[in-house]
């Protein structure tokens, strides 16, 4: 009988190890997944913030008195225009195009995706407007358009950063 206790016994303690062992692995599978969804998070915190700040400078530029930017019609979007800046302006332009790609590369959802390319067709439809108006003449409808196209962009990027609905900005209704 004390034969038959001691392989129980020994069963019972295998058990408890290969038991314990999974356990740990499981939380460990858990711990990674947890840091490398924060990770991801900021990565992506980091790229929709570069590409906010790259399409605010871009507009900031084409609001100069000295911005100098031309237009032509878009070979694939017939009723669009395409803005062209000259040597001055042309590192706004980059800027904004790798925030952009960035960004698409990064997004995890399909309605980030289709906000940010949104924002920047409003931004360069500002661009292209400034090549036939004055800073001061360029009409505000354009602007409007972008802002509530950054408005959705933003919404879109909290929702996939896992953050709360935003709050309304003072003065709004």
């Amino acid at each position: 009988m004390s034969i038959i206790g001691n392989v129980i016994t020994a069963v019972v303690a295998l058990l408890g190890v290969v038991i314990g062992g999974w356990l740990t692995v499981r939380n460990q599978e858990r711990s990674w997944q947890r840091e490398h969804s924060r990770q991801w998070r900021d990565i992506r915190l980091a790229a929709y913030n570069e590409f906010l700040a790259a399409c605010r400078q871009y507009i900031a530029f084409t609001l100069e008195p000295t911005a100098k930017i031309t237009a032509v019609p878009h070979p694939r979007e017939p009723g669009q225009m395409m803005p062209f800046f000259d040597e001055a302006g042309r590192p706004y332009k980059e800027k904004l195009e790798s925030a952009f790609t960035a960004v698409r590369l990064v997004s995890e959802l399909p309605d980030t995706v289709r906000t940010v390319v949104t924002v920047v067709n409003r931004a360069r439809q500002i661009a292209a407007a400034r090549a036939t108006h004055s800073e001061a003449d360029l009409p505000s409808e354009p602007f409007k358009v972008l802002w509530s196209a950054e408005q959705e962009f933003l919404v879109a990027a909290r929702l996939e950063l896992g953050l709360s609905a935003m709050p309304r900005a003072p003065g709004t209704n």
